[in-house]
């Protein structure tokens, strides 16, 4: 929690004073009582008297008084709220290993599952774009706000040989460049999520595309996808099935944690459906989400009226007198 006008808690030195006079007063009390009764007598009455109900109702009346002057500094807290203007561009390994079994039901079909579970629980004001890789990259629909278009592009991927990560970079900050502006004639906040299991292959070199990501201010946050035990068996023609031996696949990492790091993005790791599904999520709520303060002064107020109200009601019950 916070305060957005903290120079205002200053003011809590009064209660404090208030604080302090009341146990002043009371303890100038307790001494004049002594100088005038016998200690004997007092020490007979003492268990009848009020004992700690007659500091309840001023000690509820002061912590309400502070909970008032709480409320005048405007207290806040952090709220999660849906950004009104982002446009996020999915980029999805369709290379050939991404048949790979290692993940059920495989790769690839894992990794469409999850994108369009991922889009759909985006703010429906954010622009979403789909691209697509291997040897080459395609921008399958430019950024919109309309998802079944993106549905429709992630449920029909096809594979195809190689992978070009630095290509399918360049394609996404091209369709960035074709998003539609906000009201304003700016171009939006935007992010990159790319998928992949494996590393660039053929095309423009990660760091050429690295650095055009960072001219363009735009980060890209990468997932490794797969294990270390992924494998793929091509189809040959001309070799007969029994003699198709596997082709080891396993997940490349470094280059995508490297990718994410020089480009102010975020790195994730995902060996299942329910790990992928999870890291979209957490991808989810940063592109797609923003944390704002959120004024609460109301709930001070209320809970310092409720104690003011609890304070009168038991010192009319305990002394039929207000505090």
């Amino acid at each position: 929690m916070t305060f957005l006008s903290p120079g205002r808690l200053a003011l809590l030195l009064l209660v404090v004073a208030a604080l302090v006079a009341y146990v002043v007063v009371q303890r100038r009390r307790k001494r004049y009582a002594l100088r005038f009764s016998s200690s004997e007598l007092f020490d007979s009455i003492a268990d009848a008297g009020p004992g700690w109900r007659r500091h309840a109702p001023p000690l509820l009346f002061i912590a309400a008084l502070t909970l008032l002057t709480a409320a005048v500094a405007q207290p806040a807290r952090e709220v999660r709220v849906p950004r009104e203007r982002a446009t996020v561009i999915v980029a999805i390994d369709v290379s050939l290993s991404m048949q790979a079994a290692d993940v059920e039901p495989d790769r690839i079909n894992a990794a469409q599952q999850a994108a369009i579970r991922f889009i759909d629980e985006l703010p429906p004001t954010l622009n979403v774009g789909i691209v697509s890789f291997a040897g080459t990259a395609s921008v399958l629909v430019s950024p919109t706000v309309e998802r079944l278009p993106a549905r429709n592009a992630i449920n029909n991927l096809q594979l195809a040989e190689s992978t070009a990560i630095g290509e399918a970079i360049f394609t996404s900050l091209e369709a960035l460049r074709n998003a539609p502006p906000d009201e304003t004639g700016e171009p939006p906040p935007a992010r990159i999520v790319l998928l992949s299991d494996g590393k660039t292959t053929v095309g423009r070199p990660d760091a050429s595309a690295v650095t055009a990501a960072r001219q363009a201010e735009v980060p890209v946050s990468t997932i490794a996808f797969g294990t270390s035990d992924g494998f793929v068996v091509l189809d040959d023609p001309q070799t007969p099935q029994v003699e198709q031996q596997r082709t080891p696949v396993p997940v490349e990492e470094n280059n995508l944690r490297q990718i994410a790091d020089d480009t102010g993005g975020a790195f994730f790791t995902a060996s299942s459906l329910d790990e992928l599904e999870e890291v979209y999520d957490n991808i989810g709520s940063a592109v797609g989400y923003e944390l704002v303060d959120r004024e609460i002064t109301d709930w001070f107020a209320a809970a310092a009226l409720a104690l003011m109200v609890l304070s009168g009601a038991l010192s009319l019950a305990w002394f039929s007198r207000l505090p």
